[in-house]
């Protein structure tokens, strides 16, 4: 009993930063917002009262001296721009580039070393406003993903709601790792299948093992051919990325397509994947075919500006092209009104840098700052099926709430620098200033 005892305190003590500010059951708490950016109308609305019952918000209305009822809490962030919790749709948790390459987390950092490392970086997003992410994919880390989101789920880590892929899907010779002997077994970034029938069966094996979404690769290396243009393997044939969709649509789930150009990316669209991840050289004939589906499109614009290889390398060429093509890309899927939602494909650079570094990104390549802000909410949230529930301000939202100091509209910069995070009701982080 005196072990037990002992190992309880020290876990506790050990977690204790990590953990919110819990509000009482069904407590009241009134946030004045000085502007409220509500992830839906076109134009903010100023000095507005947000009223959050137990984890809902129950009303949204003009600020007035009666706002806030007997017993309730009341946040001042008159001095702030209040917005709903932000969604990044394309993460990759279990990763991390500091001090170690793609290789060697794959080779010598075990899974349960890498899921403990997720826990703690999952506290990176709430800190920076973004109270949901999508993870699609853990990169060699097997299910990891969905231990991570039931820990915070559970409430023994503070981190964003998590939407999973698990695995993921490519072909053999279409994902890393590559370059070694034939005769090496070494572990690959994602499950490899090769005809239909295999990739149903992953998709299946993925799904019950908890998968929300199911991430496919449909185009792996890149480089730049002979005539200056981006080129890229493509990796799924159509019938097994049919197989894939089926299934997963079968399960009422969607499926996300890394996809950069080509045939690739054309088999993604005649496949019917709900959402492109990159898209960096989309052509006319694939952009009306977007519109036409629906299909969404997750630009994630920073990795691409990030890092490049030295200069007249075949690795900087290609780097130097992928990001040529990249905005051009993205310019021409707004002007013909492909849905766009926000992702940073966060893992791919380091933690240390701001996420929200995505906004400025997307902005300089056409996109208004409330277009922006609306595919990091509400658009974001219409992707993953949750409408009404995720990434707005409005009566029966899951109070998911945020705040900064500035104004994003005249700078989208200022979503770099989040001072208030309320994710379900729960208050995770509060330095703004009042009025």
């Amino acid at each position: 009993m005196r072990r037990t005892a002992v190992l309880g305190s020290f876990f506790f003590a050990a977690t204790l930063p990590l953990v919110a500010q819990a509000p009482k059951a069904e407590s009241v708490t009134v946030i004045r917002a000085g502007s409220l950016i509500d992830g839906t109308s076109g134009a903010p609305r100023r000095d507005q009262a947000i009223v959050v019952r137990g984890g809902r918000i129950e009303s949204v209305g003009a600020w007035s001296a009666s706002s806030a009822s007997a017993g309730a809490t009341v946040i001042d962030l008159s001095g702030a721009t209040v917005l709903p919790g932000m969604i990044d749709a394309h993460t990759h948790i279990l990763l991390d580039p500091a001090g170690a390459d793609y290789d060697e987390q794959l080779l010598k950092q075990s899974v349960a070393f890498r899921a403990a490392r997720a826990t703690a970086l999952a506290g990176r997003f709430l800190e920076q406003g973004f109270t949901t992410i999508r993870d699609v994919e853990t990169e060699g880390a097997g299910y990891a993903d969905v231990g991570v989101k039931q820990a915070i789920e559970r409430g023994y880590v503070a981190g964003p709601r998590m939407f999973v892929c698990t695995r993921a899907i490519s072909s053999t010779g279409g994902y890393s790792l590559d370059g070694y002997a034939p005769d090496v077994d070494v572990p690959h970034g994602a499950q490899l299948i090769d005809g239909p029938i295999e990739a149903r069966k992953a998709a299946r094996e993925q799904l019950s093992n908890g998968a929300d979404w199911i991430k496919v690769y449909m185009n792996h290396r890149s480089w730049v051919d002979a005539k200056g243009n981006l080129a890229a393997q493509p990796t799924l044939t159509l019938a097994e990325l049919k197989a894939v969709v089926d299934e997963a649509h079968g399960w009422g789930r969607k499926v996300a397509c890394h996809a950069y150009n080509g045939v690739g990316l054309h088999r993604a669209l005649d496949g019917r994947c709900d959402s492109i991840e990159h898209g960096l050289d989309l052509d006319d004939d694939a952009v009306a075919q977007m519109v036409r589906q629906g299909t969404w499109l997750v630009p994630t614009m920073m990795p691409y500006f990030y890092e490049w290889a030295p200069e007249g390398t075949a690795a900087g060429a290609k780097d130097r092209k992928r990001a040529e093509v990249h905005g051009p890309s993205l310019r021409k899927a707004l002007k013909a009104g492909v849905k766009i939602a926000f992702g940073t494909d966060a893992g791919s650079f380091p933690w240390s840098e701001p996420l929200a570094k995505e906004f400025a990104y997307m902005v300089k390549e056409g996109m208004a700052p409330m277009a922006a802000i609306q595919s990091a909410t509400s658009r974001s949230a219409e992707m993953l099926g949750m409408t009404g529930t995720l990434g707005v301000v409005a009566a029966g939202a899951d109070a998911d709430v945020v705040a900064v100091t500035g104004d994003p509209l005249a700078n989208v910069e200022a979503l770099e620098k989040v001072s208030f995070v309320m994710k379900d009701g729960k208050v995770y982080r509060n330095v703004a200033p009042a009025r």
